[in-house]
C-alpha cells in the first residue's frame, strides 16, 4: 500500500501510553482541533484529488463537449478461459488476446501525447505487468502519472451484481485496488466505478462503491423501458441513495447511464475486428468520406446530447477485446478530433471533441453545479426487450454458485487463521501455505460471467479448477496454523465431499479427532455429521467428557448411496476451535434406528421445543409450520414444480437460456402431486425424507434447539429426453395476505421491497408475468402480512419471486436445450464430462423461519451470518507430536477475550503485510429493523485487548477497500433534489470506543505484535 494511505493513524492499547504501543492521542477526551489545522487538513484531503482532475484535458465552456473514452472490455473468462483470453489461444472461438491489447495500447499512447485510454480488469493487467521489463514498467508509470493511462473501477474483475455476496465483492475490489496502490501509488487510484456489462445493478453495489471512496459510477445495461423514459425526462444521470440506513452522503453515489451501453456509436467502430469505413481525409481519393463522416458525427453528438443535462456528453470508443491493434483505433480518432475541432469549428460548429476518461467527464458534470434527482431502489430485473428478461442467470449453474459460496467461507477461515497464527502459518511444519491463490481464484469467480453461470461449459470447469487449486495452499496454511494454536502437529485431513457423505478417514478409522473451527465472533452449537462405518461410537468433548452421539442409518436404503452418519453436537467458542475425540467401540452391535411407523391417527409431524412441522399423511407434503415460542401457526404447502423452458413461439423467438428466463407458460408443472415419505426420529434429529421422483427428493430436518426448519433438496439429473428444457422451483404457498409485496436481500445485506408487476420509478408495462417478476436472492427472501413473516434463506444465489399473494418460490436448478442468443452460443445443458453425461445432480438447503414481523430480523440476520460463515471441520487420527517442546496440546481455543455483540459481524480478519492485519467490523442490522432485542442500536467496541494471539500496537482507519486513509479520503460533492446532505468530518479514532452505526462497515489496518506465549492464553469459557 502506498505511503499516502499510511500517513495518518493512532496507537492502540491499555490504560496508559507505552513506548511503541498505545499513544495519548487516543484518549477518549481531547480538545477539538484548531481551525487552522482543520483548514490544512481539508487542503491535504482535496489537494491530491484535485491534482488528479487537473490533468484532464481542457474543454470549451460554450460548446457541446464530446468526451471520447478509448477503452476495451476484457471478460475474465466467458467463451474462453482466463488464460486463453490473455494469451490469445483458440481464436477460432473468439479473436481475443489481452496481452497484445496492452502491448499495443502502451505503444500507441507513447506515440501521441494527446491520446488517453482507460483499463479496468486488474486480473489481466497484473498478469501482463509481471511479464514486462523494468524499462517498460517505467514507461507505463509515466503514462499513469500523466493521466493518459487511467484505471477505472480497479477491481480484480468487473463483478456481477446479482449473484455476488457483498463480502466477496469487497474482497475482489480490495485485491485489485491494492495492486494499483502498491504499483502506482495515488496516481493509479481509480476515481470512478465502471460496470459497463453486468446484467442489472444492485443498490448494495452502489453503496459499497460509495464507501470505497468513488466519486461516481457509470454503467451500460439498463432496462429498455427505463432507458426510454430516462432519456425523455433527462434522468440518465442522477444521485443514487444506496442505503436506507447510512446517513447521506455516506452511501450516495453519482450514477450515469452510458448512451450506447459500452460500444461505439453505429458506423464509428474502427477496431481491426470492425467493418466500418475508416476516415479517409484525402479529398483526392475516390474513397474520400471525411465530410460525410464528420457531419454524421455532429448530428449524432447533437442527438445524444439532448438526453443529458449539461453541455458534455460521453462516447465509449471500444468494446469487447478491442485495441489489439490500437493504432487503427487511435489513427481514426485522431483524424476525427482534428477534423471537428479545426475545420468544423472554423465553419461555425459548436461541437468540441476530446480524448477523455470517465473521471474527466464526471468532473465536468460536477463543475456544472446542478441539482440532481435521487434514486433509492435498484436496477433489477434487466430486460432488453418485451420478452427478454435477464433473470435466468440468477439461478444458472447452481453447483458452481454453491462452490463459490463454500470457497468464500473457506477463504475467510484461511485468512483468519493466517492472521491469528501470524508468521507461523506460512511457512510451517506442513510446508508453505498461503491464502493468495484462493483469494485470486475467488476474485475471478466474482466476474460477471463466472458466478453468474453465463460462461461456456469448459470455462465454468476452469473456474472450478481455479477454486480447487486455491484450496490446496489454504489447507497447508490451516495445518500450520492449527498446529501452532493447538500445540500438536497432527496429520490433518480435509473432507471436501461431505455434501455427498464421503470422508475416507471417518469411514475407515477406529479412532479419530474432529476439530471444528468457528469463524464467527460468537460461540456456536453445531451439529456435526460425518459418514462412518456401521457400529457404535463414543464421542468425547474437549474436556474428555462423553457427549450424546448417534449413528443414523436411513432404513431400507443402500449403505453405499446413503452411508451411516455419526451425529453429535459440538459447542465451539468464538473465533476458535474445539476438538472432539471419536472412538468406534469394538464388538458391539449398533442400536437399531428403525423408522417409526405412521401412527393410526395418520399424523406425520416433527417437532422440537421451538418448532412443529406437520405433513399431509396422504401426500407426504409439508402443510403447516408452528412457532411454539410465539404461538404462531401458518398453513404452508411446499412442493417442487418446473417451468417448461420456451424455445420461442409466435409472440417472440426468444428462448430460455443461460441469461434469459422465459417459461413457455405461466403456471409451472408439479414434479409430482405427492411424495413417498420416510420418517426418522432420534434424540438428535428428526427427519422426513420425501421422494418426489427419480430426480427430485428432499429431507425436511429439525435438530434440538433449532429455531428454523431445514429443507435439504436434491435435484437432478433433470431429464430432457422429452425435448423440454426444465427450470425447477421450490414453492411455498401460505395463507398470508401479502398485497403483491415480497422482500429480497441486496447482495446478502440490506433488504429491498419488491412489488409484483411494478417498478418504483416508472409506469411499468408487464410482458412476461413470471420472468418479469423474478429478482436475485443472494441469501434470503420473505413474505409478511405485517404480523407474521415467513423467511427462506438460501445457501447460494438463486432467483426468486412471489407470483401470487402468500406464495414465494426459488429456482433451484435449470437445464435448457436452446441458446438464448446473447453470445454464449451453447445451451445450458451441464450434461457432464465432455457433454456426454446424464446431467448435473445438485444438492442444497433452504432454511425456513416463521416469526412475528417485529422479531424476524434478529432470526434471519443471525442465521444468515451462520450460513455464510459455517464452521470448518478438520479431521486427524490423533497422537501427533508436540508443536514445540514443553507445549501442552490444547483441545479448545478462542482468539477473542470476549464475544462480539450479536449486532456485530467480523467481516474480515486477514494478513496484510509484515506486522499488519486487515480488520473489518460491521453492524449487520438496519435502522429500525429490530426493536425486540434492540439490535438496530449503535454498538461500541473496545479493540485494545480484544484478541488473544496478538496485540494491536497501532490502528489506522481506511475506506472500505483499504486503499485510502479515512481521515484523508474525500469525494466530489453533489446536490440532490432532496436537499444538500450534511457533510461530516471523521471523528478522532479511539480504539477503546469504536462505534458502529446500523449497517456501517469500518475498516482498519492494524499493526500487531504476535504473542509467543499464546499457550498461556489457551481456553476461553463457553
Amino acid at each position: 500500500m502506498g505511503a499516502g494511505a499510511r500517513a495518518a493513524g493512532v496507537g492502540a492499547g491499555g490504560g496508559r501510553p507505552a513506548a511503541g504501543s498505545w499513544t495519548s492521542s487516543c484518549a477518549p477526551r481531547q480538545s477539538l482541533p484548531s481551525l487552522p489545522f482543520l483548514f490544512f487538513l481539508l487542503l491535504a484531503v482535496f489537494g491530491a484529488r484535485a491534482a488528479h482532475y487537473e490533468m484532464c484535458p481542457k474543454v470549451q465552456p460554450d460548446m457541446l463537449n464530446v468526451h471520447l473514452v478509448a477503452h476495451t472490455h476484457d471478460d475474465v473468462g466467458w467463451l474462453k478461459t482466463v488464460d486463453q483470453y490473455f494469451y490469445g489461444i483458440h481464436n477460432d472461438i473468439q479473436h481475443a488476446g489481452v496481452q497484445y491489447i496492452l502491448d499495443s495500447v502502451v505503444s500507441a499512447l507513447v506515440a501521441e501525447p494527446t491520446r488517453r485510454f482507460i483499463y479496468v480488469e486488474i486480473a489481466f493487467f497484473a498478469q501482463w505487468w509481471h511479464q514486462q521489463t523494468k524499462a517498460k514498467q517505467e514507461v507505463v508509470r509515466d503514462l499513469v502519472r500523466q493521466g493518459r493511462l487511467e484505471f477505472a473501477n480497479g477491481g480484480w474483475v468487473m463483478n456481477d451484481e446479482a449473484a455476488t455476496h457483498y463480502g466477496a465483492i469487497i474482497d475482489q475490489m480490495t485485491l485489485g485496488l491494492r495492486f494499483l496502490e502498491d504499483t502506482f501509488g495515488i496516481d493509479g487510484r481509480p476515481l470512478v466505478a465502471w460496470h459497463i456489462d453486468p446484467f442489472g445493478h444492485s443498490r448494495e453495489q452502489a453503496s459499497l462503491f460509495a464507501q470505497m471512496g468513488f466519486d461516481g459510477f457509470f454503467f451500460g445495461r439498463l432496462d429498455y423501458q427505463d432507458k426510454k423514459i430516462r432519456e425523455e425526462m433527462l434522468e440518465m444521470e442522477q444521485v443514487w441513495r444506496a442505503s436506507a440506513s447510512l446517513k447521506p452522503p455516506a452511501a450516495d453515489l453519482f450514477t450515469g447511464v452510458l448512451p450506447n451501453m459500452y460500444s461505439p456509436p453505429e458506423n464509428l467502430c474502427w477496431d481491426m475486428m470492425c467493418d466500418d469505413k475508416p476516415v479517409v481525409d484525402d479529398p483526392n481519393s475516390p474513397e474520400y468520406n471525411a465530410k460525410e463522416l464528420v457531419n454524421y458525427f455532429l448530428q449524432l453528438a447533437a442527438a445524444q446530447g439532448q438526453h443529458y443535462r449539461t453541455n458534455h456528453t460521453i462516447m465509449t470508443m471500444g468494446s469487447d477485446f478491442q485495441y489489439e491493434n490500437a493504432n487503427v483505433w487511435f489513427k481514426n480518432l485522431d483524424k476525427l478530433i482534428q477534423l471537428v475541432n479545426t475545420q468544423q469549428q472554423a465553419s461555425g460548429s459548436r461541437v468540441h471533441v476530446l480524448y477523455s476518461t470517465p473521471a474527466c467527464y464526471l468532473r465536468e458534470l460536477n463543475k456544472a453545479n446542478l441539482t440532481w434527482s435521487v434514486k433509492q431502489d435498484d436496477f433489477f430485473p434487466y430486460a432488453d426487450g418485451p420478452h427478454n428478461f435477464w433473470t435466468g442467470y440468477f439461478s444458472s449453474r447452481p453447483a458452481l454458485k454453491r462452490y463459490e459460496r463454500l470457497s468464500y467461507n473457506f477463504l475467510q477461515v484461511c485468512q483468519q487463521l493466517e492472521a491469528l497464527a501470524g508468521p507461523a502459518a506460512n511457512p510451517g511444519p506442513y510446508g508453505s501455505g498461503e491464502s493468495v491463490p484462493l483469494r485470486e481464484a475467488m476474485a475471478v469467480l466474482q466476474h460477471h460471467d463466472a458466478v453468474s453461470g453465463t460462461s461456456r461449459q469448459h470455462v465454468a470447469d476452469d473456474y472450478a479448477r481455479q477454486l480447487a487449486e486455491g484450496w490446496g495452499p489454504c489447507e497447508v496454511l490451516l495445518n500450520n496454523a492449527l498446529a501452532r494454536l493447538s500445540g500438536s502437529k497432527e496429520n490433518f485431513t480435509f473432507c471436501r465431499e461431505l455434501n455427498v457423505s464421503v470422508c475416507r478417514l471417518s469411514q475407515t478409522a477406529a479412532h479419530f479427532q474432529v476439530t471444528i473451527y468457528n469463524p464467527l465472533g460468537r460461540k456456536v452449537d453445531w451439529m456435526v455429521r460425518l459418514p462412518v462405518r456401521e457400529g457404535v461410537f463414543s464421542v468425547r468433548d474437549p474436556n474428555g467428557l462423553t457427549v450424546p452421539s448417534e449413528v443414523l442409518t436411513l432404513p431400507g436404503s443402500d449403505s453405499q448411496e446413503y452411508p451411516p452418519e455419526l451425529l453429535f453436537s459440538a459447542l465451539v467458542p468464538a473465533l476458535g476451535f474445539s476438538t472432539y475425540s471419536v472412538d468406534r467401540l469394538p464388538r458391539q452391535k449398533p442400536r437399531a434406528r428403525t423408522r417409526r411407523p405412521r401412527p393410526q391417527s395418520r399424523v406425520l409431524v416433527i417437532q422440537n421445543e421451538h418448532i412443529r412441522a406437520s405433513f399431509n399423511p396422504d401426500t407426504g407434503l409439508l402443510v403447516e409450520i408452528e412457532n411454539l415460542d410465539q404461538n404462531l401457526l401458518l398453513p404452508v404447502r411446499q412442493a417442487f414444480f418446473w417451468y417448461n423452458a420456451s424455445t420461442g413461439d409466435n409472440v417472440s423467438s426468444q428462448a430460455s437460456g443461460a441469461y434469459i428466463f422465459r417459461p413457455n407458460q405461466q403456471e409451472p408443472l408439479p414434479v409430482r402431486h405427492w411424495a413417498e415419505t420416510r420418517l426418522v426420529k432420534t434424540s438428535l434429529v428428526q427427519e422426513v425424507h420425501q421422494n418426489f421422483s427419480a430426480w427430485c427428493s428432499q429431507v425436511v430436518r429439525l435438530y434440538p434447539g433449532q429455531r428454523h426448519l431445514e429443507l435439504e433438496w436434491t435435484v437432478g439429473p433433470i431429464p430432457v429426453g422429452d425435448g423440454w428444457g426444465k427450470e425447477v422451483i421450490s414453492r411455498f404457498d401460505t395463507t398470508l395476505e401479502t398485497d403483491g409485496r415480497f422482500y429480497t436481500d441486496s447482495n446478502g445485506r440490506e433488504i429491498l421491497e419488491r412489488r409484483r408487476d411494478y417498478r418504483p420509478t416508472w409506469n411499468f408495462s408487464q410482458t412476461e408475468p413470471v420472468a418479469g417478476n423474478y429478482y436475485p436472492v443472494n441469501s434470503r427472501i420473505y413474505i409478511t402480512d405485517g404480523n407474521m413473516q415467513l423467511t427462506v434463506l438460501t445457501d447460494r444465489s438463486q432467483g426468486g419471486s412471489s407470483l401470487s399473494d402468500g406464495s414465494l418460490e426459488l429456482m433451484v436448478h435449470r437445464r435448457l436445450l436452446r441458446d438464448d442468443g446473447r453470445g454464449l452460443g451453447e445451451p445450458l445443458q451441464e450434461a457432464g464430462p465432455n457433454g456426454q453425461g446424464p446431467g448435473l445432480w445438485v444438492r442444497g438447503r433452504h432454511l425456513v423461519l416463521l416469526d412475528t414481523a417485529r422479531a424476524a430480523a434478529a432470526g434471519h440476520r443471525l442465521l444468515a451470518e451462520k450460513e455464510i460463515l459455517a464452521p470448518q471441520i478438520v479431521l486427524a487420527l490423533g497422537g501427533g507430536a508436540p508443536y514445540r517442546l514443553g507445549a501442552t496440546p490444547r483441545t479448545q481455543f478462542s482468539a477473542l477475550r470476549r464475544e462480539l455483540p450479536s449486532a456485530v459481524h467480523l467481516l474480515t480478519l486477514a494478513y496484510w503485510g509484515p506486522g499488519t492485519l486487515l480488520l473489518r467490523l460491521e453492524h449487520q442490522f438496519a435502522v429500525g429493523e429490530d426493536t425486540v432485542r434492540n439490535l438496530s442500536s449503535p454498538v461500541t467496541l473496545d479493540l485494545r485487548d480484544l484478541f488473544s494471539t496478538f496485540t494491536i500496537t497501532h490502528l489506522q482507519e481506511t475506506t472500505l477497500a483499504a486503499n485510502q486513509a479515512r481521515d484523508r479520503a474525500s469525494r466530489l460533492q453533489w446536490t440532490p433534489n432532496t436537499g444538500p446532505p450534511i457533510q461530516t468530518m471523521p471523528s478522532l479514532l479511539d480504539p477503546a470506543a469504536i462505534t458502529l452505526q446500523p449497517m456501517e462497515i469500518r475498516t482498519f489496518l492494524a499493526s500487531v505484535q504476535w504473542k509467543e506465549d499464546i499457550y498461556a492464553h489457551s481456553d476461553s469459557p463457553l
